[in-house]
């Protein structure tokens, strides 16, 4: 019995670790720019496609601070830096943007700085996704607030933030229907996606409720 009841602790215990994970901060893998076409992000190509529109890189660039403006600390662990560079967009057409990475890759985050400013209230519109806000705020170049997020849009006057899409992306693209000079973007990982290794946050969360519904049962069959 007391075998069986030390089991029962340790699966409740496995339970809680697992669903208990979900919550913390992920520490962010940014992609660094080689070129505004190409960057690296760990083990992972990007490549990036303006689709005719003005685009260059901005090496060294901003400071992506304050940093609780790209990290919340909760779901993003740490913000850009300014090595990792930013591409610099200007908008303004209906020409599709697209960032493409050499390995899918499971819930990117997207920074953004700078976008619009007084009397511009600039935006990406994102095609068949659906950004989540993560953290937002002033940045110490400009000044500014965070971005607002609405369906598939994020829009800004000198807005400043990080959003995040949930699933497994082999591509990302949008659209920056509103001419400013200048605002830019980059984007992060938390890992490369193999979905059969890595459990998705309701799988863990169904697993946890598993095992913990397991030790009860046990714990009655021995009381019983």
């Amino acid at each position: 019995m007391k075998i069986s009841l030390k089991i029962s602790a340790l699966i409740v215990a496995l339970g809680f670790a697992l669903t208990g994970s979900i919550a913390q901060a992920s520490p962010i893998t940014w992609n660094t720019w080689n070129s505004a076409s190409s960057g690296t992000m760990g083990s992972v190509s990007v490549s990036f496609n303006s689709g005719g529109s003005y685009a260059a890189l901005v090496a060294n660039y901003p400071s992506y601070n304050p940093d609780a403006t790209f990290a919340d600390g909760t779901i993003v662990d740490n913000a850009p830096t300014n090595a990792n560079g930013i591409i610099y967009l200007v908008g303004g057409n209906s020409n599709v943007n697209t960032v493409t990475f050499s390995t899918a890759i499971i819930d990117p985050v997207f920074s953004i700085w700078s976008l619009g400013q007084g009397g511009i209230n600039a935006r990406f519109d994102f095609i068949n996704l659906t950004p989540i806000f993560v953290a937002g705020g002033p940045s110490t170049e400009y000044g500014g607030g965070a971005i607002s997020v609405s369906g598939s849009s994020v829009s800004g006057n000198e807005g400043n933030g990080t959003v995040q899409f949930l699933g497994t992306y082999s591509s990302i693209s949008w659209t920056n229907p509103v001419y400013e000079n200048w605002y830019g973007f980059n984007i992060g990982i938390t890992g490369v996606a193999d979905p059969s290794a890595v459990p998705e946050p309701s799988t863990m969360l169904l697993l946890g409720s598993g095992l913990i519904g397991l030790a009860f049962y046990g714990r009655k069959r021995q009381q019983g």
